[in-house]
């Protein structure tokens, strides 16, 4: 039994994975963290952050894209994103009363980029909203992935 909870199991998890895995060579340097690229890690962490504040009041309802990247001479990067949602009213929600909520998700989600890319993070954040962005090819193609409707 495995518990994501309390992390129960989990030590057990790995020792019988790593058992049962036959030796190989690395495929990548033993400090690169991903194969995905930076943009789609910075979305991801906002995503997620975006997830984590809104649990029951957005399930599923946002995506979050990374529209540009910026590398500074300081060494930071000012990275812009889009909160995706698909109704006026589920903006609402994510901006929250008086931009308290975005403001939120903000500053934790840079607090996380900062953390993961080891340099400071200039963070702009918009929400936007975007009817049908689940059905939206367009949104698959840039993932990777085919979009059979």
């Amino acid at each position: 039994m495995v518990s994501a909870l309390t992390g129960d199991g989990v030590a057990d998890l790995r020792r019988r994975l790593t058992e049962s895995l036959p030796p190989g060579p690395w495929l990548f340097p033993a400090d690169q963290l991903s194969d995905a690229q930076e943009r789609w890690l910075a979305a991801e962490a906002t995503r997620e952050q975006v997830f984590l504040q809104l649990h029951d009041e957005l399930p599923y309802a946002a995506t979050v894209e990374t529209e540009s990247w910026e590398e500074r001479r300081d060494g930071s990067a000012r990275i812009e994103q889009v909160i995706y949602v698909q109704r006026p009213t589920q903006r609402a929600i994510v901006l929250g009363e008086g931009g308290r909520r975005i403001k939120a998700i903000g500053a934790r989600a840079r607090a996380e980029l900062e953390q993961m890319f080891d340099r400071r993070i200039h963070l702009f954040l918009f929400v936007k909203v975007r009817e049908n962005w689940v059905e939206d090819p367009e949104r698959y193609a840039a993932l990777g992935l085919d979009y059979n409707a």
